[in-house]
């Protein structure tokens, strides 16, 4: 066993050794780096070597291990949406492309050194933080991040200390977008259903102590505003021995606004109205329960206050009636922000993103100027908002506009760049994620799951060869 590692590993270094003198033999004019492993970044290296014949695209990731989101975002129980990854290693594949994991920009490289290194830069690190509710007692151990959350199940390094408390009867997640329905499916799911999934080890055995019963999800307008889509409500409805509870005020005219809908809007609103019209038939043990018209305005301890709204033009405005919900747990799920990570990045902190048009990084936000050479895609320039869907076309969209600049000779690629130096750094190549994803899979498929990830990055560079 340890003499087919070391061959393993030999061969990993020396397909990795020949991959770059492929590169270097080619002499590439134009040189592109790509900050950030995640849907926007792959998918911006795919449009560029399609559109770029001589081009190489560097993609340096802060972890070890890519596909940001993709692995650390996406719920376990929907393997389906992962599938993408298959699309990105064939781009990671590509001879004309390089990965550089456990380079963090900022501290490991500069902007500045990156700029210097490659005739344009495209930053789609993506957003890590999440906005607060700004209520007193916000920091309290039982409030915590939906997004802190789904990193703590899904395994990236540094949440598996999260250690959330389920010991109680009941959740309280404020907000109604996708992540929320997530986390909330994710705690009411049967464990054996989860247990085939890549959920991680110690994840499950906290699941499989927990007390929860009840999850109320809140959000401050009606159910025509509610963010989650019709795919996540319907595996809610579908979830053994879980009744849905709507409350029957929360939906008085809905069924009169009907016609005016778009389609979406209109099949989502429509199964809500079903799903109203049928509770009560079944019974199950724990519930689901959604609330609407409901804004955060004190936190206690085992229990949350909220705000009755109405709405006055979509715009969820409080009343001076107010409801207290149990709630043993808190989960914050309003919304994702980006950190700035350079003093080089020209960042908007008040939005959380970096200020951009149409991808083009700003020198001048009064105006307008932008700085040649400087891109963004992704959450980090547009804010959180859409799907991987949603990401891969603005991804492309930026990623044509730096093909139109280089093709149009509106940035300058006649200088001869040298890339990144990698001399002395701990980095992972492609080579060694692709080890690291073999021996997650193999464990994984000791417990009859699709991987057990590896949580600590020591661990994975020990695994990666570096």
């Amino acid at each position: 066993m340890v003499i087919n590692c070391l061959n393993i590993f030999r061969r990993g270094l020396h397909t990795s050794s020949a991959r770059l003198q492929v590169i270097q033999s080619a002499t590439p004019t134009k040189r592109i780096c790509i900050v950030g492993a995640g849907p926007a970044g792959f998918y911006a290296a795919q449009l560029i070597l399609k559109q770029l014949d001589n081009c190489v695209v560097d993609v340096v990731e802060k972890l070890p291990v890519p596909f940001g989101l993709v692995r650390f975002g996406v719920a376990p129980d929907h393997p389906e949406v992962k599938n993408v990854i298959n699309t990105f290693t064939k781009t990671a594949e590509h001879p004309r492309l390089r990965y550089f994991g456990n380079i963090s920009l900022g501290t490991d490289v500069s902007l500045r050194e990156l700029r210097d290194r490659y005739h344009a830069v495209l930053l789609t690190y993506g957003a890590d933080q999440d906005r607060q509710l700004e209520l007193e007692n916000e920091q309290l151990d039982n409030v915590i991040s939906a997004r802190k959350f789904v990193a703590w199940y899904n395994g990236l390094p540094g949440a598996e200390n999260l250690a959330p408390d389920l010991s109680g009867r009941d959740v309280t997640i404020v907000g109604q977008g996708n992540v929320a329905v997530d986390v909330a499916r994710m705690l009411l799911s049967p464990l054996d259903a989860l247990k085939t999934t890549d959920t991680t080890e110690y994840a499950l055995e906290a699941l499989s102590r927990s007390q929860v019963e009840r999850v109320h999800l809140v959000g401050r307008r009606g159910p025509l505003q509610a963010a989650f889509t019709i795919k996540e409500l319907r595996e809610m409805l579908k979830l053994p021995n879980v009744d849905t509870r709507w409350r029957t005020e929360d939906f008085s005219g809905i069924d009169m606004q009907l016609d005016k809908l778009q389609r979406p809007r209109k099949r989502l609103t429509e199964l809500m109205l079903k799903s109203l019209k049928e509770q009560g038939r079944s019974s199950g043990s724990k519930q689901f329960l959604p609330i609407f018209l409901r804004a955060p305005k004190a936190i206690a301890p085992g229990e949350m206050e909220f705000s009755v709204t109405e709405l006055q033009q979509e715009a969820a405005v409080p009343t001076s009636s107010t409801e207290r919900l149990p709630s043993h747990l808190i989960l914050r799920s309003i919304g994702y922000k980006s950190t700035c990570v350079d003093t080089g990045i020209n960042f908007d902190t008040r939005r959380g993103r970096v200020h951009n048009i149409d991808g083009r990084i700003l020198k001048d936000d009064a105006t307008g100027e932008v700085d040649p050479g400087l891109y963004v895609a992704g959450w980090l320039g547009t804010g959180p908002t859409g799907v991987i869907v949603t990401t891969m076309n603005g991804a492309f969209a930026v990623a044509k506009t730096m093909c139109d600049d280089i093709n149009t000779n509106a940035l300058d690629t006649s200088s001869v760049k040298p890339g990144y130096d990698v001399d002395g750094k701990r980095v992972v190549t492609w080579d060694g994620w692709q080890r690291i994803n073999d021996f997650e899979s193999a464990a994984g498929k000791a417990n009859g799951k699709p991987r057990e990830k590896i949580v600590n990055i020591e661990e994975m560079l020990r695994v990666a060869g570096v």
